[in-house]
């Protein structure tokens, strides 16, 4: 009896091990709009070539950006922005990784659309800073897609905009981020 006892409960543990699911996809999409007031041109760019992962049960959550991904309307933006801003050879990658700290809220075997907070370590330009970002996680089938939308202050990652051209970009950026996950 004992022996069946335990053998119940491994099999439990193992079961809960298995059900744990993870979400992932390599085509999350990232948005930025530094555009001033001032500026004559949009300053925005989008990169569809995002890796993400996100961990069901634990809600851990990982995002890693290549810079040099990101596509600006004309090429010669996105050459400054690579060479003068972010300097993509130095620093090729942005990542975040943190946890959905109210993981529990989020059914993954429910459709529907939860309210989330994320909250972890974001790594811009070599400057990592904690952030707290409130989002969304929508369940269909086996898809989970996260939407967050937040701003970056681009003085505290150490980006700097040259005197010249600094009422064209603005001193905050606006992020939005929309990954639709897969389950694997």
């Amino acid at each position: 009896m004992k022996k069946l006892v335990l053998s119940v409960a491994f099999l439990c543990m193992g079961a809960t091990t298995i059900f744990a699911q993870k979400y992932m996809t390599r085509t999350a999409k990232v948005f930025f709009n530094a555009t001033s007031a001032k500026s004559p041109e949009k300053i925005e760019a989008v990169n569809n070539e995002v890796a993400s992962i996100l961990d069901s049960k634990s809600g851990d959550f990982v995002f890693q950006v290549l810079i040099k991904s990101f596509k600006f309307e004309r090429d010669l933006m996105g050459q400054h922005f690579n060479e003068n801003y972010l300097e993509s050879d130095k620093f090729p990658k942005s990542e975040f990784k943190g946890k959905i700290t109210n993981i529990s809220d989020v059914n993954f075997g429910k459709d529907g659309s939860y309210n989330v907070t994320v909250a972890g370590k974001l790594t811009i330009h070599g400057v990592t800073q904690d952030v707290s970002v409130p989002g969304t996680i929508a369940v269909k089938g086996k898809d989970a897609t996260a939407k967050a939308k937040f701003m970056v202050v681009l003085e505290k990652y150490d980006i700097k905009v040259p005197g010249v051209v600094s009422d064209k970009i603005a001193k905050e950026a606006n992020i939005s981020i929309d990954a639709v996950l897969n389950q694997k």
